[in-house]
């Protein structure tokens, strides 16, 4: 696959993030329909948002929310094909703190993207967008995602109960941070 986004930052010469557009929307259908089940172990949306046209709509709002300087979202562009996406979803100037968002494709776990992915968001954050604290939330029980916060120097500020609902189940999140 060839992608032509002209709003690409290189990670490595594995992984290049590439600023959300529409032409995606089919794409993350396909890899959401494929794997809802495995999406939705740590995921709220993925029940929500199937098809192309929910897609859209989503990179319509991150679209808008980017040129608000309100969000940044990027599809992870791994070997030439998109495998998931990654985010700060929240871009809080006032308080210079970024919080960080991603998913993965199940087949694509392992090999260390996310860790390059969120390593390279840190370094954004806190070389381009001047902030001084990065954020990462993940489930308690979600060890993979601990594990690269772990991984890229963040350190477990602590935990809030009650924090979200995934399916019929109440999740704990860990809260990560590193600082500038």
């Amino acid at each position: 696959m060839t992608l032509d986004n002209l709003f690409t930052i290189k990670v490595d010469d594995e992984i290049q993030l590439a600023l959300i557009e529409e032409s995606f929307a089919p794409i993350y259908a396909e890899i959401v329909s494929e794997q809802l089940d495995y999406l939705s172990q740590w995921l709220a949306w993925p029940p929500y948002c199937q098809t192309e046209q929910d897609f859209r709509l989503f990179v319509g709002r991150s679209l808008d929310d980017y040129a608000q300087g309100k969000s940044l979202t990027c599809a992870i562009i791994f070997q030439g094909n998109i495998v998931g996406n990654c985010s700060f979803n929240n871009i809080n100037h006032e308080l210079k703190k970024v919080q960080i968002g991603y998913w993965l494709s199940n087949a694509q776990t392992g090999k260390g993207i996310m860790t390059r992915v969120v390593s390279k968001l840190i370094n954004l954050a806190f070389t381009k967008y001047d902030m001084e604290k990065v954020e990462l939330s993940a489930a308690v029980n979600n060890k993979p995602s601990r594990a690269v916060a772990e991984r890229c120097g963040m350190i477990l500020e602590g935990v809030i109960s009650n924090s979200e609902k995934i399916g019929d189940r109440i999740l704990d999140h860990a809260i990560y941070a590193i600082h500038r």
